[in-house]
C-alpha cells in the first residue's frame, strides 16, 4: 500500500480502535480473503471459515495492542498464523476439501482432486502456499495480495511464479499441461 491507502487503512484502524463497526465491517471486507487464505494453508476446510472469523473477532478485541496502524496486515496475518497453529494443536485434521474450492491448477488432462492439489500446497513453503491460495482459492490480485499482506508487487510476481513450477514439480503436471 502506498499513499492515500496507508492514510485510509491507518483511519480505519483507528476508528476500529475507538469502535466503529463501520470501520471494523471495511477492515474485515479488505482482509477476510487474505486470512482465510493463510488459515486455510493450515487447517482443514470444514474449520478454515470458522477460524477465520475468530481471528478478526480475537483481531478486534486486542486491537488496542497494536502500536502501529500502518502494520494492521502483518498484525493480523500473525494472528491467523498462531490460530492455525493453535487449532492443530488441539485437534488433528483430516484432509478434506469441498471439490467447489479445488485450485485451478489441475488441467482437464490431468484429473487431480481438490484434496490432491491441496495436500501439494500445503507441502510448499509459507511464502508460496500462502500466496497461491490467496490467489487461486480466494481469487486475489496480484496488487491486492501486495496491498494487504505488505510486499511488493514484485515480490508477489515473484513468488506466484516460483510457488507455481514448485506446486507443478509437486504434482507431476508441466507448465504446458496447466496452460
Amino acid at each position: 500500500m502506498h499513499g492515500i491507502d496507508d492514510l485510509l487503512e491507518t483511519r480505519l484502524v483507528e476508528r476500529a480502535r475507538d469502535g466503529d463497526r463501520t470501520a471494523m465491517g471495511e477492515l474485515h471486507r479488505r482482509y477476510a480473503r487474505m486470512i482465510h487464505a493463510i488459515v486455510l494453508a493450515r487447517v482443514p476446510p470444514r474449520d478454515a471459515d470458522d477460524l477465520a472469523q475468530d481471528v478478526f473477532v480475537h483481531a478486534i478485541t486486542r486491537l488496542s495492542s497494536l502500536r502501529d496502524a500502518t502494520a494492521f496486515g502483518a498484525w493480523i496475518a500473525s494472528i491467523a498464523r498462531n490460530a492455525a497453529t493453535d487449532h492443530l494443536r488441539r485437534k488433528r485434521p483430516l484432509e478434506v476439501l469441498d471439490e467447489r474450492r479445488a485450485a485451478s491448477v489441475a488441467s482437464a488432462s490431468t484429473k487431480l482432486s481438490a484434496e490432491e492439489v491441496l495436500a501439494a500446497i500445503r507441502k510448499l513453503p509459507d511464502a508460496y502456499r500462502e500466496i497461491l491460495l490467496m490467489r487461486l482459492v480466494e481469487g486475489m490480485t496480484g496488487p491486492e495480495i501486495a496491498a494487504r499482506a505488505g510486499l511488493t508487487p514484485g515480490s508477489v510476481r515473484v513468488n506466484l511464479h516460483r510457488g507455481m513450477k514448485l506446486l507443478r514439480a509437486e504434482l507431476g503436471v508441466s507448465a504446458e499441461e496447466s496452460a
